[in-house]
């Protein structure tokens, strides 16, 4: 019996005219395996996708995350695409017959059969390409590539194949509680979106192969030691192997074009695959599902969710609960806290200068959404508090001193956070 493996991407709908190019190459290159869209937006019911070159849609609605409304608020476009990658992903691990799963970011277009991806998931339980596969060689190319690879993640989480074992399961479990936490681009704090993550996969568990071959996950930042020649008549071919998969990664921002000329060698084809997308992409503004506004950026009345309101309710498990659809711009919801009570709690949220308390809430690290979280129980932390207190003196006094410290520094607000 032959084994099944699914691809998935994940985008919002005005993404999808790209996604196209991504499923149309798999489509002809692989015509066995099953197409799937993690959708971070709501499918409306006068959009139809039935001509679409996936087999599945799976909108954010349908993958079972807890308290799902004030997660994804919590989420810019970018971080909420990132953040739903490991639920789809250990949902389609768990279907019958499934054996393997790959994720393609939406921006990347394949030119030759993976097989050698697939036969390397019989053998591993995870696999992984690196952003760079060999050291550079100038200083600037270290600058602007291998320590950016310490800043963002050694492993490009463009691409992931997983195995439907114990093991893979195992992964995608851990991934997705992290996720659930921590999917933010945080750089000072040491995370970027989901990528960071993996740079512990290959110590936490067992059988990772880390694919080295230059024909995978080709893209700016490698392009100083990967040529490419050939041309679309021929082939294309990285360091004489075939081009496996391109990653059109900050292609609408022209970073693609500008990274890729101070990397690219001088008689290198990469030209040719960027000329080409540009044409194929060109004409995408005038597909109206490139004019679906995302959904989860704006409130119900249609006014744009600030980063800073998110960073507010993503910090602030009372506002969580007292608040489960953030999104409701009536005066009773979030919406309407935020016009009133966040003024005198947070100087500067309305713009301007942020003051103090927005400051801290940007550089502390917590685990952000804990609406329900058994550790976030208020008084179940309370009680455990008291119940030491009172069962050892000098434990309460470290409280008191401790407490104290919190008052002067932070004020009631620093108190309440730490107790719920």
């Amino acid at each position: 019996m032959s084994k099944k493996t699914c691809v998935f991407t994940s985008a919002a709908l005005n993404y999808i005219p790209k996604v196209r190019l991504l499923f149309k190459s798999l489509r002809k290159l692989h015509p066995e395996i099953e197409l799937h869209l993690a959708l971070s937006d709501v499918l409306p019911e006068d959009i139809d996708l039935s001509n679409e070159p996936f087999d599945e849609v799976h909108p954010l609605a349908t993958l079972d995350i807890p308290d799902v409304q004030g997660w994804a608020f919590c989420h810019n476009i970018v971080e909420l695409s990132t953040a739903i990658k490991p639920f789809v992903l250990q949902k389609l691990l768990e279907r019958e017959g499934v054996d393997r799963v790959l994720y393609f970011d939406p921006d990347m277009v394949l030119f030759s059969r993976v097989d050698d991806l697939l036969g390397a998931l019989n053998e591993a339980n995870v696999i992984l390409t690196p952003h760079q596969v060999e050291p550079e060689t100038r200083l600037s190319a270290v600058i602007d590539n291998e320590i950016c690879s310490l800043k963002h993640g050694v492993y490009n989480l463009g691409f992931v194949g997983v195995s439907a074992t114990e093991e893979g399961m195992r992964f995608a479990e851990w991934w997705k509680q992290r996720i659930y936490h921590f999917c933010r681009a945080d750089i000072p704090n040491g995370l970027f979106t989901d990528q960071r993550w993996i740079d512990l996969v290959p110590a936490f568990f067992s059988d990772v192969a880390i694919i080295r071959s230059p024909r995978h996950n080709v893209a700016p930042w490698n392009l100083t030691t990967r040529k490419i020649t050939g041309d679309f008549q021929q082939g294309f071919k990285v360091n004489g192997e075939p081009l496996g998969f391109y990653h059109f990664t900050g292609f609408d921002s022209g970073a693609h074009r500008i990274m890729a000329a101070i990397n690219g060698q001088s008689d290198s084809q990469a030209g040719l695959l960027i000329d080409w997308y540009d044409k194929e992409t060109e004409h995408l503004s005038s597909d109206p599902l490139t004019k679906k506004s995302w959904v989860y950026g704006t409130y119900s009345n249609g006014e744009k969710i600030l980063p800073l309101h998110r960073l507010i309710y993503r910090e602030r498990v009372d506002l969580q609960r007292a608040y489960p659809n953030p999104f409701d711009a009536s005066n009773e919801g979030f919406h309407g806290w935020l016009q009133g009570q966040a003024k005198h709690e947070y100087p500067g949220v309305e713009g301007g200068a942020p003051g103090e308390a927005l400051q801290q809430l940007k550089q502390q690290l917590t685990a952000g959404f804990t609406p329900n979280h058994p550790e976030s129980l208020q008084w179940r932390r309370i009680s455990r508090m008291a119940a030491d207190a009172i069962s050892s003196p000098q434990h309460a006094g470290r409280y008191a001193v401790r407490a104290w410290e919190i008052l002067k520094q932070e004020g009631l607000s620093g108190i309440r956070r730490r107790l719920v």
